[in-house]
C-alpha cells in the first residue's frame, strides 16, 4: 500500500525521521531505519537516510504494506479552555518578537501525544499572543517538572535556540529536593544512563554539575546544572546514588514511598544564553509546594547568584 504526503513549509529542512514521527505517528526509530534502507519510505522517488532533510514541497512517499493505524496513530489537538489559556499566560517572564519565556506548572505537558491531553503547544496556539503564528517548543521539560521553558514564534527563530540547545550554548540551572543527605558538597557525575527505543537499547552519556546547597539527615537541597541533556537524566543520576527527588513516582526507592508529596521537587530554576552578543538570563519563581517543602525539611534557600 502507498501512501503520499506533501511537505509543508512548516517543515522545512526538517530531518525525515523526526518528520515522520511528527507527522505519521509515533513510530520507533529503528522501524523507521529499517524502512528507509529497504527503500519503504522514499523522498521525490529517491531513497535517502534518517539524516536526509525534507524541503517544502517534497513528496515523500510510504510502500508500507503493513500501515496499520497501531503504528500511526495520530496526536489529539487539545482545546483548551480561556481560563486555561489564561492562567498559562500569567506564567509568562519575557514577550518578545522573537519568543516567549514562562514559568511552566508541574503537571503540564509541552507537546501533545496520541491520547488527548493538556499541552502548552495547544493551549499557546490558540492564545492572541500567538494570532497568526505557530508556537514551536525548543527544548525539553518533563511534565512533571515546573520553571524555565522557551516557545519561539516562527520557524526561523525555533532553529536558531533549538542550536544552541544542541551545541550546549544555554547553560540551565535546577534546583532539587532530594531524600538524605548527600556526601559530598559539589562534585560531577558521569554516568552511562540506559533507554530504549522500542526492544532497542540505547545507552548515552551523561554529564551534570551539581552543588549542595542545604542539607540535613532527611533531605538536601542540591544546584544541579546539567552539560548533556538526556532525558530524566537528573531524576536517574539521583536515583543512581540513593537519594531519589521528592515526588519521583518513577526513580523512586520502596523506602521512600510513604508519605510521598504529590509533586515533583525538580525545578527549571534559570536559563542563560547569548544571541549576536546580547546575554539572556531568565529567572522562575519557586512554586509554593516547592517552598513549603524546603520549610517541612528544614532547608534554606534565598538564591542563586
Amino acid at each position: 500500500m502507498k501512501k503520499s504526503y506533501t511537505v509543508d513549509s512548516t517543515c522545512n529542512d526538517m530531518r525525515i525521521d523526526r518528520w515522520t514521527r511528527l507527522k505519521i505517528g509515533k513510530i520507533p526509530q529503528g522501524l523507521i531505519e529499517r524502512y528507509l534502507r529497504s527503500g519503504k519510505i522514499k523522498i521525490n522517488k529517491k531513497k535517502i537516510k534518517s539524516s536526509t532533510k525534507v524541503k517544502t514541497n517534497d513528496i515523500v512517499d510510504f510502500f508500507i504494506l503493513d500501515f496499520k493505524e497501531t503504528i500511526v496513530q495520530k496526536k489529539i489537538k487539545f482545546e483548551p479552555s480561556q481560563e486555561i489559556i489564561k492562567s498559562n499566560e500569567d506564567q509568562i517572564i519575557d514577550n518578545n518578537e522573537n519568543f516567549i519565556v514562562l514559568n511552566k506548572t508541574s503537571g503540564i505537558s509541552v507537546q501533545g501525544g496520541t491520547k488527548s491531553k493538556k499541552n502548552l503547544v495547544d493551549i499557546f496556539a490558540k492564545s492572541e499572543i500567538f494570532q497568526g503564528i505557530k508556537p514551536y517548543s525548543v527544548h525539553r521539560l518533563d511534565k512533571d517538572t515546573s520553571g524555565v521553558f522557551i516557545m519561539a514564534k516562527s520557524r526561523e527563530s525555533a532553529q536558531l535556540l533549538t542550536s544552541l540547545f544542541r551545541l550546549r550554548k544555554v547553560h540551565k540551572t535546577y534546583l532539587a529536593i532530594c531524600h538524605g543527605e548527600l556526601n559530598r558538597d559539589s562534585g560531577e557525575w558521569n554516568d552511562n544512563l540506559i533507554r530504549y527505543d522500542g526492544e532497542k537499547k540505547i545507552i548515552e552519556k551523561a554529564k551534570t554539575l551539581y552543588k549542595v546547597i542545604d542539607k540535613n539527615s532527611e533531605a538536601s537541597l542540591v544546584e544541579l546544572k546539567p552539560i548533556t541533556g538526556r532525558k530524566h537524566q537528573l531524576r536517574k543520576q539521583l536515583y543512581a546514588i540513593g537519594q531519589p527527588i521528592f515526588g519521583d513516582l518513577k526513580y523512586k526507592l520502596s523506602n521512600t514511598n510513604k508519605g510521598i508529596n504529590k509533586n515533583l521537587m525538580l525545578h527549571s530554576y534559570q536559563i542563560r544564553f547569548m544571541i549576536n552578543d546580547i546575554k539572556h538570563t531568565y529567572t522562575a519563581l519557586l512554586p509554593d509546594y516547592f517552598k513549603k517543602l524546603l520549610k517541612a525539611k528544614r532547608l534554606t534557600f534565598s538564591s542563586l547568584k
